[in-house]
């Protein structure tokens, strides 16, 4: 899984934390009167990036591991859990998700903002369903941009709306590869005014839905469905039509 540097963890603080936002209550609402037995609130944020969405569930009384492979992200989760982590009751670990441990079980799991489409293929995806479904106890929720949704990636977007950074957005997909990329480019205000350049790419895995429901059920899930993020509670027939779809996988 690809480890993002300090560029782009920065952007993302600033640019996309209103998605966590959106999701959050969605979440919220679905989860908590479907939580059962002792790990009923404790949540693991696999891919937490900068901790936007960890920080939802710890202000209503969870207990929050985030997992990210990006150290830089991690970083900024600690800032934004504040004092959720110096009391202990968040927590972050440097760890790849489609290769992880650890020492305590969930009641949920979540992985938003299409963080798993950052895995390099269907054998990760699987071995990511599986070190999940060996810590968790309820049910695990994620989003995946389709293919039709990574179709909208050909577009360039220069964002100017800070007078700390300016943001270049510029992504592809031809339609019917396994792969599409985003490249994030442009200059960041530094601690002494001066502006630095940053410039990553960022990948998406084209997942077929077919494929990612059967590696749930082979990986240890007893159930799994595809909804949206406006109804979870509700299954979907043509998951692929989605731009994003979520999946509801139930241990």
């Amino acid at each position: 899984m690809q480890a993002y540097g300090p560029g782009f963890a920065r952007v993302y603080n600033l640019k996309w934390s209103g998605y966590a936002q959106r999701i959050a209550p969605a979440l919220l609402d679905f989860y908590q009167p479907r939580g059962y037995g002792s790990s009923l609130g404790n949540v693991l944020d696999l891919c937490c990036g900068t901790g936007l969405l960890a920080w939802h569930f710890l202000e209503r009384g969870y207990r929050v591991t985030g997992l990210d492979l990006s150290a830089p992200m991690l970083e900024y989760a600690r800032q934004t859990a504040g004092d959720h982590a110096r009391t202990g009751r968040a927590a972050f670990v440097h760890a790849d998700a489609s290769d992880y441990s650890l020492g305590e079980r969930f009641g949920l799991v979540v992985s938003t903002y299409d963080a798993l489409n950052h895995l390099a293929d269907l054998d990760a995806l699987r071995r990511c369903f599986a070190c999940t479904a060996r810590v968790c106890d309820g049910w695990f929720l994620f989003d995946l941009n389709t293919r039709a949704g990574l179709r909208r990636w050909g577009n360039v977007e220069v964002d100017e709306s800070r007078d700390d950074a300016v943001i270049i957005t510029r992504g592809g997909y031809d339609g019917h590869g396994d792969r599409a990329w985003m490249h994030v480019s442009g200059f960041l205000q530094a601690r002494d005014g001066l502006y630095e350049r940053f410039s990553e790419t960022v990948y998406n895995t084209v997942f077929e839905m077919d494929a990612v429901h059967a590696a749930l059920l082979e990986t240890g899930w007893s159930d799994a469905y595809f909804a949206t993020a406006e109804d979870l509670a509700t299954p979907v027939d043509a998951p692929e039509r989605l731009p994003r779809a979520f999946v509801v996988a139930r241990k």
